[in-house]
């Protein structure tokens, strides 16, 4: 099996311009292809997974691949599943979030010599003359047409800015200046933009006369419908300092059971019989199922030393051991206690278990708070030296998220 068959079973593809091009492309291992990243946090997270397990398993093939980040069209903003306009950000910022994805990256693409490249949009595309790029690129693109594309469909009825409505133009412009000057034939994003992806493979077409080709990998949702990697504490991050090894482990541990098989097969390495055998597991059987995906992408992103201290401390705590060892924590100082108590809401906030006192409340009067196994339904309960007599206080939230709070 190529590995163009093996996206196929593992159900990655979602649509593409032309499949036997793009097959022989693939598996010939003479694909330069580029995935585009965002710079607009200091981190990839886990909606940027696939793409990243996307490229490794290409480039293992024998294809080159490409980063490319957005620094110019970062600077426009892509309309795509967005409802309202985002924040603009500044060039520094840009390129410090730039930096950090390199580092990131580089733990799952191979950027030594000859191998993988990383480019920044941002080195021809601020460099445009207005005037010159509407009568060379402008002319290609028909204004009837992107108005039928789904991106801006979604943003019509409350308000598309021109700003945004230039985004298809970088875009499709990017992959003529990656065709240009890395020999780059096959871009490959997410299946909610396929119409941007068009406009490039068209541009290179009409301008260039040479072909090149797009496909679409499908978007994982979970269970609620809703893009994977976004949790109630917020997004799910690649960055330790933002997401522990231990939560992300227990990220990937608590999906959905229908989602677990599909997690297993679109962003793991693990070979397909082993993953047919665990897709016959049905109830509780299929905890083994989602330890060993959680186990995988935590090795993939934090290394195997701390995907197995995740994994031993979440056995022991499901367990019902003391094995508080590697649960996340949280330094609490002394001088947050008013004549030696601590508002149990105040400890949510300051531990990041509740992002605001009123979802602490919540919280509590829902019985999903427990101190040192003890359930507190009592908003106005107060933490004392007693909770703390080991130096620490585990917190329990609902049945799967633990917390150390520890006095110092």
């Amino acid at each position: 099996m190529g590995v163009f068959e093996e996206l196929q079973e593992r159900g990655l593809i979602a649509q593409m311009t032309d499949e036997e091009e793009i097959r022989e492309l693939v598996n010939s291992g003479r694909a330069v292809f580029y995935i585009g990243f965002d710079p607009t946090a200091d981190s990839l997270h886990v909606g940027h997974f696939m793409a990243l397990c996307l490229m490794k398993r290409l480039q293992m093939a024998g294809n080159r691949p490409i980063a490319l980040i957005g620094g110019g069209t970062a600077m426009i903003g892509d309309p795509s599943g967005k409802t309202d306009m985002r924040k603009m950000i500044t060039q520094e910022t840009i390129q410090h979030n730039c930096d950090c994805f390199k580092k990131q990256m580089s733990k799952f693409i191979d950027f030594s010599e000859g191998k993988a490249i990383m480019v920044n949009n941002a080195d021809w595309l601020l460099k445009l003359n207005y005037v010159e790029l509407l009568r060379d690129v402008g002319a290609c693109f028909s204004v009837n047409r992107m108005l039928t594309a789904e991106c801006y469909k979604q943003r019509m009825e409350r308000g598309l800015s021109f700003l945004e409505f230039n985004y298809m133009i970088m875009q499709s412009y990017d992959f003529m200046s990656l065709f240009q000057r890395y020999g780059c034939n096959l871009q490959f994003g997410g299946d909610d933009q396929w119409s941007n992806m068009l406009g490039g493979t068209e541009l290179i077409r009409r301008k260039l006369g040479k072909d090149a080709y797009a496909m679409t990998i499908n978007l994982l949702l979970n269970s609620e419908g809703k893009k994977m990697g976004k949790t109630e504490k917020g997004a799910v991050w690649l960055d330790p300092a933002k997401t522990s090894p231990f939560d992300f482990f227990q990220y990937w541990r608590n999906v959905a059971d229908g989602d677990v098989i599909k997690c297993l097969k679109m962003l793991t390495f693990v070979p397909m019989d082993e993953i047919r055998r665990l897709e016959k597991l049905e109830g509780s059987e299929l905890n083994s199922a989602k330890e060993l995906l959680a186990f995988e992408l935590t090795k993939l992103v934090h290394g195997e030393e701390e995907a197995k201290k995740a994994l031993e401390g979440a056995r022991a705590l499901f367990g019902s051991k003391a094995d508080t060892d590697n649960m996340p924590t949280t330094e609490i100082d002394s001088s947050a206690f008013t004549d030696g108590r601590l508002p149990l809401i105040d400890l949510l906030c300051m531990t990041g278990l509740a992002p605001s006192k009123g979802e602490a409340r919540r919280l509590i009067q829902q019985g999903g708070i427990a101190v040192n196994d003890e359930k507190l339904t009592d908003i106005k309960a107060e933490l004392t030296d007693a909770h703390f007599e080991r130096g620490f206080a585990v917190i329990k939230k609902g049945k799967k998220v633990f917390h150390k709070a520890i006095l110092k």
